[in-house]
């Protein structure tokens, strides 16, 4: 497989900072997706470099594995190992590179060995085996999405894959899809795919976890005098009744009508509304009366 620059890939430079290489790949991904490339193989491939890409250089231990060993950035541990394994050898007075690797010692061979190369004891070849590649990818839902379980299909890599999505998911979530990355080498299991959510939210709802968050307007007279009024809940209206005297910025907790709780099915959080006092404007005379009458009954 040729070496792939995954700097080039994302268009960054190599002092690029965590920020601008998720920016980077983030612009990258919507711009080859593809679901909004069907049937270009062209974009399914610079999709599949983006997000091999990202997985390197986006987490800070694989990018610097990738910054000196290049394409061979997931075989660091065993190549810093046997670095050391050499060092103790030739420290103990072995002059002839390890047994079975050659009288020379020469570090490539010492490589080429590792990875299918000489066996360790002399004749023959071994192949070593190395899980592959992890993937990430991003999946953009609306808060709508997420409050009922539902399935969908993913395109990630040319593959389509089916997915269930259950009810309560967070913004930010990560959720590993086990068997779904790259192939492994030397008959190597399979990478996995991590999928990250970004959870959109176009509601009048402020979520934080499992409980909901709603500013209810109530009108001058009901606050006074109470009454009922019907709100708007994530999944339907409720009525309430408002208490005489209510006063502005009063909250009320309906229980199990906020978020479902993640994986834990029929279990909900709750709802908080906090109600705002509409004061009436564009008083009529009549309005301003009675209103100045009242304020003559208060003050008696």
């Amino acid at each position: 497989m040729a070496f792939i620059d995954y700097y080039k890939v994302l268009g960054v430079d190599k002092k690029a900072t965590e920020a601008e290489i998720k920016k980077a790949y983030r612009k990258m991904a919507r711009k080859y997706h593809p679901d909004l490339n069907p049937n270009n193989k062209e974009s399914e491939r610079k999709f599949k470099e983006i997000n091999e890409a990202n997985e390197v250089l986006s987490n800070a231990e694989n990018r610097k594995k990738y910054d000196e060993y290049g394409e061979n950035w997931q075989h660091a541990e065993e190549f810093e190992k046997s670095k050391r394994q050499q060092q103790q050898y030739q420290g103990s007075g072995q002059q002839g590179g390890f047994a079975g690797f050659g009288g020379g010692g020469d570090y490539s061979d010492f490589f080429e060995s590792m990875f299918g190369g000489r066996s360790a004891r002399g004749g023959g070849r071994r192949s070593s085996q190395f899980k592959g590649q992890d993937f990430n990818a991003e999946l953009h839902l609306d808060l709508k999405d997420v409050y009922t379980t539902h399935k969908r299909t993913l395109t990630i890599n040319g593959k389509n894959i089916r997915l269930t999505i259950p009810a309560g998911v967070e913004n930010g979530q990560v959720i590993k899809i086990t068997g779904h990355g790259a192939e492994g080498s030397g008959g190597g299991p399979k990478g996995d795919l991590y999928i990250t959510f970004t959870i959109e939210n176009h509601t009048n709802f402020k979520r934080d976890k499992n409980n909901l968050y709603a500013t209810v307007p109530l009108d001058f007279y009901t606050a006074i005098l109470g009454g009922e009024i019907t709100v708007d809940t994530f999944d339907g209206k409720v009525k309430l009744k408002v208490a005489p005297g209510t006063q502005n910025d009063t909250k009320v907790k309906l229980k199990g009508k906020g978020f479902p709780v993640y994986k834990n099915e029929g279990q909900f959080g709750d709802l908080y509304i906090t109600y705002q006092i509409q004061i009436p404007t564009d008083l009529s005379e009549k309005e301003k009366e009675l209103f100045i009458e009242l304020s003559k009954l208060r003050t008696l």
